[in-house]
């Protein structure tokens, strides 16, 4: 199960706008121009990566129900398989890209710089309410001012227990990490069960490294081995290692957290939306719950993920694409888009009419959108990135000292940013 795809619960879409699109349904804009004197629909192109099979009928459902109400559009949907964001660079360098497309806010800063992502302030009018976004998730897309996409859906991460093992162990849910750590070594049975299972990498551990004052980056440069970032990321490596109430996937069989939380073999993990539905399927028997990430310090924390619909700057179909960006991303394409639950509504009304904010396994990370630390954090992050996660396992493991560990991998990628 491909569960690292934690930003690939999104659908791909392509559309055909014409004339002057007056009275467009959801109060956005309307389409003007695209289409002058001419009867025929305009078509425009929306690019994005493959989902579930579920997703993709849901995506069909949500398109149609856009060129029903906006029938001087037609779709045309391309789904880039593999290699997303070098076939999209590649794309738009030589002109040949899509007029709307998908971007993992990880990647936006950097594309955003490059000048290829249209920004769309002078399109949006009041009706399309920019205020009811979660703010951290549409902070993503935001630059200097100006707003280069709207997130399409969202993930936070929230803590999911089996409630059989912590009944048996008579323990309650932890509400803070202090506590998360007494109740993993009450939970703990050998080297076969495990009261925590752990994801060793930045993108789920950014909100920890940073919980005690700590910035990963600083300056656009990598920042993680200050002091501050080792002193919050310290208990998480010893709960490994010393206490030994904690295991990563692959140290018990599995192949990523939700899987080992399935097994039986982890009785708390930290994740995400995705987790739900593949749990409900994959191990219908297992009774589990989930709470919001217990609090660090006293201050809450957890991580998001997000994915924007942009704009092509170069598209001679503008006010087309805006008109698709506008539905989806507006109240009526949106609720139809995630009335399933593969994905969470990044809009908070939305998310209050479909229930998502009281549902008992979902309402922990809807919560959490309002103070998630968003994964993206400027230009140089995938490039931090993979440098923190070469050198963080060997800490992990106890192949050497935390915070030596950090050191060199904060050199390497600092070299290579300033090589950039």
């Amino acid at each position: 199960m491909k569960m690292k795809k934690w930003l690939a619960t999104l659908g791909t879409v392509s559309f055909l706008i014409g004339n002057v699109l007056a009275g467009c349904s959801n109060g956005d804009n309307s389409a003007s121009g695209d289409a002058t004197n001419s009867d025929q629909p305009v078509e425009i192109t929306l690019a994005g990566w493959g989902s579930s099979p579920e997703e993709s009928e849901l995506l069909k459902q949500v398109l149609q129900d856009f060129e029903t109400s906006h029938p001087n559009i037609k779709v045309k949907h391309e789904v880039i398989a593999d290699q997303y964001m070098d076939v999209i660079k590649t794309r738009l360098i030589g002109g040949e890209g899509p007029d709307v497309f998908y971007l993992d806010a990880f990647e936006a800063p950097g594309l955003i710089e490059t000048g290829v992502v249209e920004p769309l302030d002078s399109y949006v009018t009041e009706g399309f309410d920019i205020e009811d976004f979660e703010k951290p998730l549409i902070e993503a897309f935001q630059i200097d001012g100006k707003t280069y996409g709207f997130p399409k859906g969202y993930s936070t991460l929230a803590l999911f227990y089996n409630k059989k093992m912590l009944a048996d162990a008579n323990v309650e849910v932890p509400k803070t990490w202090d506590e998360l750590l007494d109740v993993s070594k009450k939970l703990t049975q050998g080297n076969q069960v495990f009261g925590f299972g752990q994801n060793p990498e930045l993108a789920r551990l950014q909100f920890i490294a940073e919980s005690k004052g700590g910035d990963i980056v600083k300056d656009g440069n990598a920042n993680f081995a200050s002091e501050d970032v080792v002193a919050g990321l310290q208990p998480y490596v010893d709960q490994h290692l010393v206490d030994k109430t904690a295991a990563q996937p692959n140290e018990v069989g599995a192949g990523w957290t939700g899987e080992m939380f399935g097994q039986g073999k982890a009785a708390m993990v930290i994740e995400g939306n995705w987790a739900i539905p593949y749990l409900q399927s994959t191990f219908p028997d297992i009774e589990f719950g989930t709470a919001e990430v217990p609090t660090i310090d006293g201050k809450q924390g957890t991580m998001a993920f997000t994915v924007g619909y942009v704009m092509n700057s170069a598209s001679e179909k503008k006010e087309a694409a805006w008109e698709l960006i506008s539905y989806l991303t507006g109240k009526e394409g949106m609720k139809t888009w995630t009335s399933k639950g593969f994905e969470l509504p990044s809009r908070q009304s939305v998310a209050v009419e479909l229930g998502y904010d009281k549902d008992e396994l979902r309402a922990s990370l809807v919560n959490g959108a309002r103070y998630a630390t968003v994964w993206s954090d400027g230009k140089n992050l995938p490039v931090i990135f993979t440098n923190f996660n070469n050198q963080f396992v060997s800490a992990y493991l106890g192949d050497r000292p935390l915070d030596e560990a950090l050191k060199e991998a904060q050199d390497q990628a600092n070299k290579e940013i300033e090589a950039q």
